[in-house]
């Protein structure tokens, strides 16, 4: 192979492996890694429905930064959603405190039961800056 070639395959593989994407033939795959690995926003992308992803996307980073054990002081609220008690989290697993794909998926139903989606939670964040 000419080392033209060669350059242009190797530099479109590094591309690839930076955004995340494995090639294979002809497609291009997100790549997969374990769970423990996956940002919780990975996971989220897994879970919530697209058309309601950045919705969701968009209460989580302000009501936790993604961060899974973020702690109100002053409530008591915890994890990506801000569940009060949190406790109430146990209810999708029992790794609650920990796990970013338990959370998320308390989370979502959360605003499912709530306010019908995380598009209906998040307009209404907007209006009262929490949910």
């Amino acid at each position: 192979m000419p080392a033209f070639k060669l350059r242009m395959r190797t530099s479109a593989a590094i591309l690839a492996g930076a955004a995340g994407v494995t090639a294979l033939g002809a497609a291009v795959v997100p790549a997969v890694a374990s769970a423990a690995d996956a940002s919780p926003q990975a996971i989220a992308a897994q879970i919530v429905p697209a058309d309601q992803l950045a919705s969701f996307s968009q209460i989580v980073s302000h009501e936790s930064g993604w961060n899974v054990t973020a702690t109100n002081p002053s409530s008591g609220s915890y994890g990506l959603g801000q569940a009060l008690p949190a406790s109430k989290m146990a209810s999708a697993g029992a790794d609650w405190k920990t796990n970013p794909s338990t959370q998320i998926k308390w989370t979502l139903d959360y605003m499912n039961t709530r306010y019908g989606s995380p598009n209906a939670a998040w307009s209404f964040w907007q209006t009262h800056h929490w949910y």
